[in-house]
């Protein structure tokens, strides 16, 4: 571990941490982010369920949430095996290594550290993928909880609380799943690692980058909060 390592590293936390609270919710410019957008559509979504006694569009969606949830969590469980599997290569990686002149070698101890890091972005996503999951399927129990119409009208105040909880249930599984998502787009800027530290600070500004520019730039953005031109 060198100095470039302990900046890059530093480097790459702080841009996480920063980009996370951002996206997040806090307002230090006056654009709101992609998640925020969609966090506003939900309770749009979620509020127009009261009106309708055939939920079966909602529980579509729902569904759709909770199977999308699943196959990031799977795909997380391969990438862990896949980083254990390196591990137990590594005298052959570390050869490999050794032959390329354009790579900063570290030694074996480096290498495997460097692994060892990459299984804990993978396993941090996994267990966000996980809790989401969790919390999309307690949102779709507590959405078995509206009523139907005829029931609203009788006692409309506890209905939009029902339908509250359902919102704030889903948005909070919405952000642990956006959570496990980052966490895999970074570990593609981690990568360069691999090739020295200052690759890796190249790699990690250029996500932290087209992570920002979905988040409060894209036409996606643009779509949810009704700002494309005719």
């Amino acid at each position: 571990m060198t100095t470039a390592d302990y900046i890059a590293l530093l480097l790459f936390a702080v841009l996480w941490i920063g980009f996370s609270w951002v996206s997040g919710g806090a307002r230090i410019f006056k654009r709101i982010s992609l998640n925020q957008a969609m966090a506003k559509r939900r309770q749009q979504w979620i509020h127009n369920s009261l009106t309708r006694d055939l939920k079966m569009i909602d529980t579509q969606i729902m569904a759709g949430l909770q199977n999308g949830t699943a196959f990031f969590a799977s795909t997380t469980i391969f990438a862990l095996g896949g980083c254990f599997a390196l591990l137990g290569a590594t005298e052959q990686v570390d050869a490999v290594i050794k032959d390329l002149p354009v790579l900063m070698h570290g030694g074996r101890a480096a290498f495997e550290l460097k692994v060892g890091g990459l299984s804990a972005l993978f396993g941090y996503s996994f267990f966000k993928f996980g809790w989401s999951y969790r919390l999309f399927n307690y949102c779709t129990i507590l959405f078995g909880c509206i009523p139907m119409t005829a029931d609203i009208a009788e006692n409309r105040e506890e209905a939009t609380r029902t339908a509250e909880r359902v919102l704030h249930m889903n948005i909070e599984a919405a952000r642990h799943f956006n959570a496990g998502l980052r966490a895999i787009f970074l570990a593609i800027g981690y990568l360069g690692w691999f090739i020295n530290a200052y690759v890796f600070m190249l790699t990690t500004v250029f996500i932290i980058a087209v992570l920002a520019h979905r988040q409060f730039f894209s036409r996606a953005r643009s779509i949810i909060i009704d700002e494309i031109q005719p």
